[in-house]
């Protein structure tokens, strides 16, 4: 079993940006294992580092599946501008069997609802929400168990219908059982620009929460309404580029907005899965969101 060094700054910087570009689809993995290797001495220390740097779904989890204070289920929203139907996982505190509940929306990575994103899922549903998390992947068939092939089968998707297959998961979820027609939104990486594009269609979002997301369409964002939380890793360059006009436009917009960049920190720091991961810039993140929640959707 590869043991893994506890944060990304173990790893070189290089390695780091080259394992960025693998996870966004601008490299293959062949690709990642031959530059990887310049750096860490050949081929067979490039594939540990990939092992290593690659999800570990059972480390990360916080809270189970079979965990008795939840109530989950999976549901089937009609997506007609989008790929026709989106399932959703959908999780609520079990003690709040029968009240009516503020939705937060789920949106994941590039690689659909792996367990990762099920799990924080959960985490909303222990504090109080009831959380809605689509799977762009359903068309395919779901999330496939494997992340390699869930990324290599996201990049086949049209961008267009996935977001709205996200905003038909979103109208749903306002009048779905056990709504109480508050929204709000979270998202993480591609997922983040999710957050960003709710914002801009969902009139009644209250609040929408883009970890390291792409800005919605720069012409679009007088359209906000929801408060937004920001969340950026100072480290991650490629993503970061594209906050100051974005800025520029949600201030020209007088939007609600709070945004943070958290130094030292890497692209998917939130995710505690994998050595990315800063545990203090994401309890902190973390509890910034919670907060949010819980005042723009008491």
């Amino acid at each position: 079993m590869t043991e893994r060094p506890e944060t990304g700054s173990h790893y070189p910087r290089a390695v780091l940006d080259l394992f960025d570009a693998y996870v966004h689809g601008a490299i293959d993995r062949r690709g990642f294992l031959q530059q990887c290797a310049l750096y860490v001495g050949g081929t067979a220390a490039a594939t540990a580092t990939l092992t290593a740097l690659s999800p570990d779904f059972a480390r990360g989890q916080v809270i189970r599946p079979d965990d008795e204070r939840l109530v989950l289920s999976r549901i089937d929203i009609p997506s007609p501008a989008g790929n026709g139907t989106v399932r959703a996982y959908v999780a609520r505190p079990a003690a709040k069997a029968d009240a009516r509940l503020p939705v937060v929306i789920v949106a994941h990575e590039n690689r659909g609802l792996n367990p990762h994103i099920e799990d924080i899922a959960r985490r909303l549903a222990l504090d109080g929400f009831m959380a809605v998390a689509p799977d762009a992947l359903t068309t395919l068939g779901g999330y496939p168990g494997d992340e390699d092939k869930a990324r290599a089968a996201f990049a086949t998707l049209d961008r267009g219908k996935i977001g709205e297959d996200f905003v038909a998961a979103t109208n749903h979820a306002r009048d779905m059982a056990g709504s109480n027609g508050k929204l709000g939104a979270v998202g993480f990486c591609f997922g983040g620009g999710i957050a960003n594009l709710l914002a801009t269609r969902i009139a009644d979002l209250r609040a929408a929460v883009p970890f390291y997301g792409s800005p919605a369409p720069l012409a679009d964002v007088p359209k906000i309404k929801a408060e937004l939380l920001i969340h950026y890793g100072g480290n991650d360059t490629r993503t970061n580029a594209a906050w100051p006009d974005y800025e520029a436009a949600l201030k020209q917009a007088d939007a609600r907005y709070h945004a943070y960049i958290y130094d030292g920190a890497e692209h998917g720091f939130n995710n505690d899965t994998t050595p990315r991961f800063d545990k203090a810039a994401a309890d902190l993140a973390w509890a910034r969101t919670m907060d949010l929640f819980h005042r723009s959707l008491a």
